[in-house]
């Protein structure tokens, strides 16, 4: 028989796993809001600045149950929490929503979600793990308190794996590698995904403070490391080289807005939280102590070219489609 907790929560990971990084520096976090065992909204939180999962999810919701088109026209977390308040009703006091990570309970950059659902007269909230962030906790208390059913630890241990990159970042650094390959193993040269796959590794670049690529790739390859596809800001480089000297004509040294730094050594990485090493063979020999997670786009092609041989043991986190190519997040197990 299935759990019907552990599958709308399951949906709601899955959700928040399609926007795992470009969060940053808010955790991934997804929800899906239920009546009367049915499921009316999956959503998830996309952009820190922008509604949490759980508003958007509420705002699909409160739209499929009224067809009051006046929600769809609000992007704002304050102006739909108010719109909500003012037209809700009760349409949510026999309602569930399923939440990845606990409702926040503070005034930050959007209202408190804790105080959304109580306002809405939500029956229950089923949880998946309690908020790490002191400043932001407290949202089960406040719900219990205003007489709303909670439930905490579904998929608990999703939920923890789900945040750890928000954990790593709040408390130190988090870094991942990305790789490009084609399913036979082949990384150079040439283009290798898609151009979704291409726009999502520059939505990510417009999220991280670095970036880390080795000497000979940047010689070879001569590439921008920018965010130009989705017009977002170009993070700081470090090219780790033995070589100082560098064609200073290469498109990477004449974006604004960034630094460049060329060093033999990873000490820089010390001042930065969020961190992307981008390159072949021979940064992942020399930074796999360093790498919390990596994030592979394998492409449906087999070609000839350049091939990698490294021994790593991974651990499969989470895998979706993009456009023709797979998405893989992977940690060392």
């Amino acid at each position: 028989m299935v759990d019907f907790d552990r599958f709308c929560m399951s949906l709601a990971i899955e959700e928040a796993w399609k926007y795992q990084g470009l969060t940053y520096p808010n955790p991934a976090v997804g929800a899906v809001v239920v009546k009367n065992g049915k499921i009316f909204s999956i959503a998830a939180h996309k952009k820190a600045g922008e509604p949490h999962a759980e508003v958007l999810a509420i705002k699909e919701a409160y739209y499929k149950l009224s067809k009051d088109e006046n929600i769809l026209k609000l992007s704002d977390s304050k102006d739909i929490h108010e719109y909500l308040y003012e037209n809700s009703k009760d349409i949510f006091k026999d309602s569930t929503i399923y939440v990845t990570l606990e409702p926040c309970n503070h005034f930050g950059k959007t209202p408190p979600c804790s105080n959304l659902l109580s306002k809405l007269k939500f029956k229950k909230v089923v949880i998946s793990i309690k908020d790490p962030n002191k400043k932001a906790s407290g949202g089960i208390e406040y719900l219990k308190k205003n007489r709303i059913d909670v439930k905490v630890g579904v998929l608990e241990k999703e939920g923890k794996k789900l945040i750890e990159p928000f954990v790593k970042w709040s408390k130190d650094r988090f870094i991942f590698f990305k790789l490009a390959q084609t399913i036979n193993g082949v990384i150079a040269p040439g283009v290798i995904s898609s151009l979704k796959s291409r726009e999502y590794v520059h939505r990510l670049r417009d999220r991280i403070d670095l970036l880390v690529i080795g000497g000979n790739t940047v010689r070879v390859d001569r590439p921008t490391l920018d965010s130009r596809l989705i017009g977002g800001k170009n993070p700081d480089v470090l090219i780790y080289s033995k070589e100082k000297k560098f064609d200073k004509s290469i498109p990477l040294f004449n974006v604004k807005n960034r630094e460049v730094f060329i060093e033999n050594s990873f000490e820089k990485l010390k001042n930065y939280k969020f961190i992307m090493i981008e390159g072949g063979e021979g940064m992942l020999e020399a930074t796999k102590d360093l790498v919390d997670w990596y994030l592979f786009f394998i492409s449906p092609k087999i070609k000839s070219g350049k091939q990698y041989s490294l021994d790593l043991e991974l651990n499969i986190l989470n895998q979706q489609k993009i456009d023709k190519d797979l998405l893989i997040w992977s940690d060392n197990g």
